[in-house]
């Protein structure tokens, strides 16, 4: 899967929202590293046990595109990270930015913020109010663990491929100021799963550690090589890990006890994020990918709606789905 994904297989697809704006725009942030012929690189073993981060960020599969805006335009920013690992720390210097939505929707009202990271897999939605001058959107280094220590110190392609904001698009705001755009309509009032009655509570977690033998992964030793699981146990298609009933609600607490992040997916059924950091989530937060920070815990709720059959959960850093870290669930 990250092999594909770092190759260009992926896409957008937008659900229009009736809010006014001047311009919509969908930006898919993605990396890649080419080797000196302009083909894709080979990737390492230590890079896939790391996550591979490309030398190369793009947007909508150009560097650094450049945009133009008229000042007192509203526009719509949907970002996607399409990157098979990197975390991005988005800011946009010199704008008002307002989240509307993360993943799976509108949030009752736009929220100002200066920054929002974004782990492999999520999206969101951003309203910008444009002010004259330039303005440059970056992503920010963001610290997701390493391997190192856990085999007696780092290893070649341990950790994120660069310590320096990149530049991902410029934005020029120049001309006659445009009319005021209005308010925004009020989003939906969201389901807050927390009021609901909870039919099971589980406990998943992601781990990395040593196995011997079978496993895909770099050689650390004789006959060794790196595990990555979940409840202990790698990926077998032919296994069934959790069996839900549909119509219920459950309760699942994500523990991480690697030293590195885990963005947690589960294909069909968005999660609410109840609980991280031992402090309990104010407002209902509805994403489609967690993290799950490096000895962290997360607790979600998730409402088994509509759909009965087999499906996946996985960590969103795609090298390590790919050695192994994913489960399969069934409902019925």
């Amino acid at each position: 899967m990250a092999d594909q994904l770092a190759a260009g297989l992926y896409g957008a697809i937008v659900v229009k929202d009736p809010v006014p704006m001047a311009r919509d725009r969908v930006l898919v942030v993605s990396d890649i590293t080419l080797d000196d012929s302009g083909n894709l690189a080979e990737v390492s073993p230590p890079q896939r046990m790391m996550g591979r981060e490309g030398e190369t960020v793009l947007v909508n599969g150009q560097v650094r595109p450049q945009a133009t805006a008229a000042p007192g335009e509203r526009e719509l920013w949907r970002v996607v990270n399409a990157c098979p690992s990197r975390y991005l720390r988005l800011t946009l210097d010199g704008q008002t930015v307002r989240l509307l939505g993360r993943d799976i929707g509108r949030l009752p009202e736009p929220v100002e913020l200066t920054e929002m990271t974004l782990a492999p897999g999520n999206r969101v939605e951003l309203l910008v109010d444009t002010r004259e001058g330039a303005s440059t959107l970056t992503a920010a280094p963001v610290d997701r663990g390493s391997m190192d220590g856990m085999m007696g110190g780092a290893m070649p392609g341990d950790g994120p491929g660069t310590d320096e904001p990149i530049e991902l698009l410029t934005l020029e705001v120049t001309g006659d100021r445009a009319a005021d755009a209005g308010p925004v309509p009020p989003g939906p009032v969201l389901r807050d799963l927390r009021e609901e009655p909870v039919a099971a509570r589980r406990t998943l977690d992601f781990a990395m550690g040593m196995g011997m033998g079978g496993m895909m992964g770099g050689m650390r030793g004789p006959g060794q090589m790196m595990s990555f699981t979940i409840d202990g146990r790698p990926f077998d298609a032919e296994r069934t890990d959790q069996r839900v009933r549909v119509g219920t609600v459950e309760e699942w607490t994500l523990t991480n006890s690697s030293p590195m992040d885990h963005p947690m997916h589960l294909h069909v059924w968005p999660m609410q994020v109840v609980t991280e950091a031992g402090r309990e989530v104010a407002a209902p937060r509805w994403l489609d990918v967690v993290n799950v920070p490096a000895f962290g815990e997360v607790t979600v709720r998730v409402a088994f709606d509509d759909f009965a059959g087999r499906t996946v959960y996985h960590c969103h850093i795609l090298d390590h789905e790919d050695l192994g870290m994913m489960g399969t669930l069934e409902a019925r």
